[in-house]
């Protein structure tokens, strides 16, 4: 999957943009040019969507019907999800949000996030952290102009972000895409964390924990976009949701 958000909607942590990108012989590309090389790689099952200057999202369709590691893409009132894995207790949850039997992962990451956004009584991190399987997804909410992304903490299935050269947010399980339309400016997203276009990167593990931006050096010595980890010494005082109750994923680290 791939993932493209403009600067404007998307607003990463600093340390994941590495200076070497454009003093490096290979510099970043435009999110068009990421986006023809991650099509190129499956021409006959890939698909994509655009939204005009804000995102563009895309899709391989897999090569068999059921496979460990599925991908789903699904779209439900200008709510769009991307999603990798499987949800080991996805009846459960099916049950749970009074959904329909054939109601997959991706739809149940839509219907967890529209009814958390609109008048959800609990926290983003207990909702992602009550999801159990291999898994990554990317929301996109485009009446709203959001992006919501997590990654499971079991390490089944990776994920990287990186930063492109206009500065808009890459995200896809693609490495290859990942490091050529990034350069040095990439990492692997956090496993067992979740990031929000307004509220940033935080762990749904430990929620009261603040993130820690790591160095990352690459085999020639150069600076790379930061690996991100719990620190485990700075804790959180309080976390209470700010906004409207609409704004359901902005919450206050400070």
């Amino acid at each position: 999957m791939l993932a493209i958000f403009h600067k404007a909607f998307a607003h990463p942590p600093e340390e994941l943009n590495s200076p070497a990108s454009q003093k490096c012989s290979k510099k970043p590309k435009l999110p068009e040019e990421t986006l023809s090389d991650f099509l190129s790689h499956h021409p006959d099952n890939t698909s994509s969507m655009s939204f005009g200057h804000a995102a563009v999202l895309a899709y391989v369709r897999p090569d068999r019907p059921y496979s460990l590691h599925q991908r789903l893409f699904c779209g439900l009132d200008d709510i769009y999800c991307l999603f990798l894995g499987s949800l080991n207790n996805l009846c459960t949850l099916i049950r749970q949000y009074g959904l329909s039997k054939g109601t997959n992962e991706a739809m149940l990451v839509i219907e967890a996030y529209r009814t958390l956004r609109d008048r959800g009584p609990y926290p983003a991190d207990q909702v992602v952290k009550d999801l159990e399987g291999s898994f990554a997804f990317v929301v996109y909410d485009s009446k709203a102009g959001t992006v919501f992304a997590a990654l499971g903490s079991d390490g089944g299935v990776q994920l990287f972000w990186g930063i492109a050269a206009d500065g808009s947010v890459v995200i896809s399980d693609d490495l290859e895409v990942i490091k050529a339309g990034c350069a040095k400016s990439f990492a692997p997203f956090p496993a067992g964390c979740m990031f929000h276009s307004e509220g940033g990167l935080m762990s749904f593990e430990h929620p009261m924990n603040k993130m820690r931006a790591m160095p990352r050096i690459d085999s020639e010595g150069v600076m790379c976009g930061a690996n991100f980890k719990v620190d485990v010494y700075t804790r959180i005082n309080s976390m209470p949701r700010v906004g409207s109750e609409s704004n359901w994923t902005e919450w206050d680290s400070h």
